[in-house]
């Protein structure tokens, strides 16, 4: 059974991701916040990524990365260079100095926020961030093309939309990504034997999706949901709000200098609310 390191496990992607590949890998945890009730096959180690050394030692003996890890919606330049840049690219050259082939990145669609919403976007398109969060994507992305192909690293980077059970406004119908597709996708990006360096956008298989993830299709991603159900419920309590915001993909990141905290979960019928509601709000990530 592989190894996998899991940066940023205790976060809502994170969470998602342990119990999707519950017994399929043995799973090392990773976070400077703890992670508590650990499965059979997990291990938590505290570390923060801004420093080497701790990066140095989680990378140490695994098969592959999934670096989730960093600050995840956008705030001041200082704690994104120390997460976001620094912590990425100490994830990337420990792993290299480690041995391990092949790191998947969870990059964001912020990476190119302030493309139209009338467009549809592959994953060859001119990068264009929505704010500084975004700018540390497009690094991450470009630290990856270079390891491999400087050192001959794997990297498969995710372009991430919004990671839930289902979307809580209009924006995240194109941008849903769901716990089962994001297991898929990463599943791929650990075991898919002829990766050098991928690009793909990680969300479900949604009518509404500004993205041609056809990329990710070539690899064998065969999404198994669609935000399209919910379209109704959402689309009937959507209020009209900031026109920059509206127009852009980027959404909210692209009128304001800092994201405010999300909204608590709405809930869209029972039977779907009671099963979906996070246990844990505080850690839920804004896309």
């Amino acid at each position: 059974m592989k190894t996998i390191l899991i940066t940023g496990a205790a976060g809502d992607v994170g969470t998602h991701l342990r119990r999707e590949l519950a017994g399929k890998y043995k799973l090392r945890l990773s976070d400077l916040r703890p992670v508590n009730l650990l499965g059979k096959d997990e291990k938590f180690t505290r570390a923060d990524i801004s420093n080497m050394s701790d990066a140095r030692r989680i990378t140490r003996g695994v098969d592959a990365i999934v670096h989730l890890g960093g600050h995840s919606v956008e705030g001041p330049w200082e704690p994104i260079l120390s997460a976001n840049i620094i912590g990425c690219y100490n994830v990337f050259e420990a792993a290299r100095r480690n041995g391990v082939k092949r790191i998947l990145f969870a990059t964001s669609n912020h990476a190119v926020g302030f493309y139209r919403r009338d467009q549809t976007i592959d994953h060859r398109v001119y990068i264009k961030p929505d704010g500084r969060y975004g700018v540390s994507k497009v690094f991450g992305e470009a630290l990856g093309s270079l390891y491999a192909d400087k050192y001959g690293m794997e990297v498969f980077c995710m372009r991430i939309g919004n990671v839930n059970r289902l979307p809580i406004d209009k924006r995240r119908l194109s941008l849903l990504f769901t716990p089962r597709d994001l297991a898929q996708l990463v599943t791929i990006g650990i075991e898919h034997p002829d990766i050098r360096f991928e690009i793909v956008y990680g969300v479900s298989g949604n009518k509404r999706s500004w993205y041609d993830n056809s990329n990710a299709t070539r690899l064998g991603y065969r999404p198994q949901d669609d935000s399209e159900e919910f379209a109704p419920e959402v689309l009937a309590r959507e209020k009209p709000g900031d026109p920059v915001a509206e127009t852009h993909q980027g959404g909210v990141f692209c009128a304001v200098e800092a994201v405010p905290n999300p909204a608590p979960l709405p809930r869209l019928g029972r039977k779907r609310a009671a099963s979906s509601t996070s246990k844990n709000p505080k850690h839920r990530k804004r896309p």
